[in-house]
């Protein structure tokens, strides 16, 4: 099994890299970028290999960081991904996360700096967490090792189990959410066939995403009538 290790910029993700893995790492670079690669062997795992992506703060592909961590995924097909957060500035680092669960991908939460936060009076009640989300959350600390192993143990069952997110709405009622699944509906047998998720491929449609849509190979009609829902949706923001 191949899992994704995703997260934001300094958010602890080399050093729970580094607890996942031990000394058994490799470093080259992803296909056409200087952008490092590193693989590893997940410690006390058989044929488990952990790939961390480059630290980034969406799936918007505008950085060398952001394609590669994109491209890795939607062509990778990694069998799960283990998504790192900061305890600590959840809000922020929610913002990936979020955009990470419209891929349809086996998903795992890791909550990291559990120490900081509970250390400074504050807490997040996982169980709550994980069930707005739809995925497993596991709370580490990455620098003292703390829950790695829970950790190891749910993104591996996870990935077996081949358990999606839940499929959870989290626009609010109103023109973009009018817009997102008219958009969905449009394109949702093009997806399929591109091997694409079709809430993801109508986000990034309606972003302007050039490279997605090209892999829609959408007519000129449907073209029109995606360019209609987002024209209309402006009108009524």
């Amino acid at each position: 099994m191949i899992f994704a290790l995703a997260g934001n910029q300094n958010c602890g993700k080399t050093t729970l890299f580094n607890q996942l893995t031990g000394s058994n790492q490799h470093v080259g670079n992803f296909p056409g970028v200087t952008v490092d690669q590193k693989s590893g062997e997940i410690r006390g795992q058989k044929d488990c290999t952990v790939v961390d992506l480059p630290g980034i703060y969406s799936l918007r592909p505008y950085t060398a960081e952001e394609i590669v961590t994109r491209n890795f995924i939607l062509k990778s097909k990694p069998d799960g991904i283990i998504n790192i957060v900061d305890a600590t500035n959840l809000e922020r680092n929610l913002y990936l996360t979020l955009q990470l669960l419209t891929l349809r991908v086996p998903m795992v939460l890791a909550l990291n700096m559990m120490d900081e936060l509970t250390g400074n009076g504050g807490s997040i009640d996982t169980d709550k967490l994980s069930q707005q989300l739809g995925v497993p959350v596991v709370p580490i600390c990455a620098a003292s090792g703390d829950g790695v192993e829970a950790l190891i143990e749910t993104a591996v069952r996870t990935a077996e189990r081949k358990q999606l997110p839940s499929v959870i709405d989290f626009c609010p009622p109103g023109p973009v959410h009018r817009c997102i699944h008219a958009v969905c509906h449009q394109i949702e047998d093009h997806a399929q066939r591109a091997g694409l998720s079709v809430r993801f491929a109508a986000t990034w449609v309606i972003d302007g995403d050039e490279a997605v849509t090209e892999q829609l190979q959408l007519d000129q009609n449907e073209k029109e009538l995606i360019e209609h829902s987002i024209v209309q949706m402006e009108l009524e923001r």
